[in-house]
């Protein structure tokens, strides 16, 4: 299983000097199989360059959406394989409270896109929201609520002897009624190869964001280390966050790790980075 990195910003793509390291793009993460089955978990702006990949194969590409927030499907339009004639493209959406499981069709219509849905040549399949445990090929999929605003899913993907989580735009300690509480996300993600979660916020954004659906790094740590996480990728980095401060927060989460005695390994998701499990 090979993990890339195509889009790792929350809320709105960041261009700039200052966001080179980590980049700049939304929400987007492929994953290849050694059978080359291609999962892409969201649609974020990232999704674009992986379309000019994934127009070279012909075979089916299944995404998986956490929810419908504009940064997580904003660059379904510009994917390349929905213009080729009769590919296969399955989408599952997030379990979204608002049960809109067409959004990121409906975005290309109107004032909102310059092109229609119906300009899709490829054949794109809506894959059931609700379902909680599913197969992609050799894949094992299991779907959980997370604690957002407007609800959505995230996932983990298990293939062969290995272990995904991703789990993005979730807050762990929400002033709101929790879908899902920690130890369930514990139990999701316990022995994940790699978690990939939302380290948006720092202490210092709190409480002014609190209850705007992301976490604080150090909650995520305190995730990765109660369900004995091999590796986690810091994720949906803010949008203010510049690559000295993301490099601040991914030294400090280290330092946590280190002396908590946890091994777990740290690392901030970075648009290019490639991870084999």
């Amino acid at each position: 299983m090979q993990i890339t990195f195509y889009g790792v910003r929350g809320s709105i793509p960041t261009p700039g000097q200052a966001f080179i390291k980590y980049g700049g793009n939304t929400a987007c993460v492929h994953v290849e199989l050694d059978d080359g089955t291609d999962i892409v978990l969201d649609a974020g702006t990232g999704i674009r360059l992986l379309g000019k990949e994934l127009i070279q194969k012909n075979t089916p590409i299944h995404i998986i959406l956490s929810h419908n927030h504009w940064d997580h499907i904003q660059g379904f339009p510009f994917f390349a394989p929905i213009y080729q004639p009769k590919r296969e493209i399955f989408v599952t959406p997030g379990d979204t409270e608002e049960d809109r499981p067409e959004a990121f069709l409906e975005q290309m219509s109107g004032s909102f896109f310059p092109v229609p849905k119906e300009a899709i040549n490829a054949n794109i399949q809506i894959v059931n929201a609700k379902q909680t445990r599913w197969n992609i090929n050799q894949a094992k999929i299991k779907r959980l609520g997370m604690n957002h605003p407007g609800g959505g899913s995230c996932y983990t993907i298990e293939y062969k002897n290995f272990k995904l989580a991703y789990v993005t735009d979730n807050e762990l300690y929400p002033p709101y009624a929790k879908n899902t509480d920690f130890q369930e996300f514990a139990e999701l993600v316990k022995g994940a190869d790699l978690l990939i979660h939302d380290a948006q916020y720092v202490v210092q954004d709190m409480p002014a964001k609190s209850g705007w659906g992301h976490s604080v790094a150090e909650e995520a740590i305190k995730l990765a280390l109660a369900a004995d996480v091999k590796r986690l990728a810091l994720y949906s980095h803010d949008p203010e966050r510049t690559d000295d401060m993301v490099d601040e927060i991914v030294d400090h989460a280290k330092l946590i790790i280190e002396i908590g005695g946890g091994t777990t390994t740290c690392m901030g998701a970075s648009e290019g980075l490639v991870l084999k499990l």
